[in-house]
């Protein structure tokens, strides 16, 4: 009688776990309802924090992210940053009929960009770049938790080669992302996007994604400022990392509406930082047009061209220029370019 009952223990105990076995969804399972949700989804919005260890200080954004899908071959998008250190300094990126752009309503201030963004790089906080580095990654780990499908991925950073993984979370019963890790070589986490909310069934009103209607909102949330706060002052600051370079020269210029200072550095690999504080526009006017990449810096987004880098950040003007710099070079000086005051 015994005999009989461990057989029956051992049959029952098989199949819970075949049973147990079959209700877990494998990864090729969990891809391909991913894929469906976004191809099913018609727009969405988002929030998230965003924490940045890639400088000299850790930075934290919290990001307003919005898609509408305007047709099967064109996606709007507008996604707001704010950086809890300079909030004056918010800034969106827009992506409309028009092209791509990024805002600095604040300093009455854009962008235009020639760039194929975001389509040509990996985006932590756009939920159709992460599901498109899971669907690319034919390497790609997966693990399901108790809450949460979790791949880790190859990233495509076409801007900055330091960055090559990440780990992603999504919410098993939604399939929306939770939790983004974008790891250096070490697996060291360098950047951690946590959405807070994310509303699949959202409403647009017909101009959110136009240049005037963002420029007009965000700028009556932010106070226009200029260098440290006072209309006119540049505190002029210092890259940490320099790059086997040494400054060799200091020069302050005067201008009509502020002023301009410009640091040349030469040693292992020369580059030339001009940061430049002017008088805030009080009209819109033509948006400057940049042919390369949107950069996030950790402190504020850049404009990469060839061999220049551009930003704003507390209401100074930066160009980093350098015919030896590599990309990831620019990238690493101008994120140190944040605490160092030359007085």
């Amino acid at each position: 009688m015994k005999k009989k009952l461990s057989i029956w223990v051992t049959i029952a105990i098989g199949l819970i776990l075949v049973l147990a076995a079959c209700g877990e969804k494998s990864q090729e399972d969990v891809a391909g309802d991913l894929e469906e949700n976004l191809e099913d989804m018609s727009g969405y919005k988002a929030e998230a924090v965003m924490e940045m260890n890639t400088g000299q200080e850790n930075q934290q954004f919290n990001i307003d992210i919005w898609h509408q899908n305007e047709s099967e071959e064109e996606d709007f998008y507008r996604v707001g940053l704010t950086n809890n250190q300079d909030e004056q300094g918010s800034q969106i990126i827009l992506k409309n009929e028009d092209g791509v752009f990024v805002l600095t309503p604040a300093l009455n201030k854009h962008f235009e960009f020639q760039s194929e963004w975001p389509n040509n790089s990996s985006q932590p906080y756009l939920y159709q770049s992460l599901i498109t580095d899971v669907l690319n990654d034919e390497e790609a780990e997966f693990e399901a938790t108790e809450s949460n499908y979790v791949f880790r991925t190859k990233t495509n950073y076409q801007s900055n080669n330091n960055l090559p993984f990440q780990e992603i979370h999504f919410d098993k019963d939604t399939l929306t992302p939770v939790l983004v890790k974008v790891l250096d070589q070490d697996q060291n986490t360098l950047v951690q996007v946590e959405f807070t909310s994310f509303d699949t069934d959202p409403s647009f009103e017909e101009d959110d994604f136009t240049i005037d209607k963002n420029m007009e909102t965000a700028a009556t949330v932010d106070e226009p400022v200029s260098g440290d706060g006072t209309q006119g002052q540049l505190t002029v600051l210092y890259p940490t990392y320099m790059a086997g370079a040494d400054l060799t020269e200091k020069k302050d210029v005067e201008l009509e509406n502020g002023k301009r200072s410009i640091l040349t550095f030469e040693g292992e690999k020369n580059f030339t930082l001009v940061e430049e504080t002017t008088e805030v526009q009080p009209t819109l006017s033509s948006p400057q047009e940049v042919k390369g990449d949107i950069v996030n810096l950790g402190h504020t987004v850049g404009a990469m061209s060839d061999n220049t880098l551009e930003w704003t950040h507390d209401g100074v003007d930066f160009t980093l220029a350098s015919e030896e710099l590599t990309r990831e070079e620019l990238i690493e000086v101008a994120q140190s370019v944040q605490s160092q005051e030359v007085k």
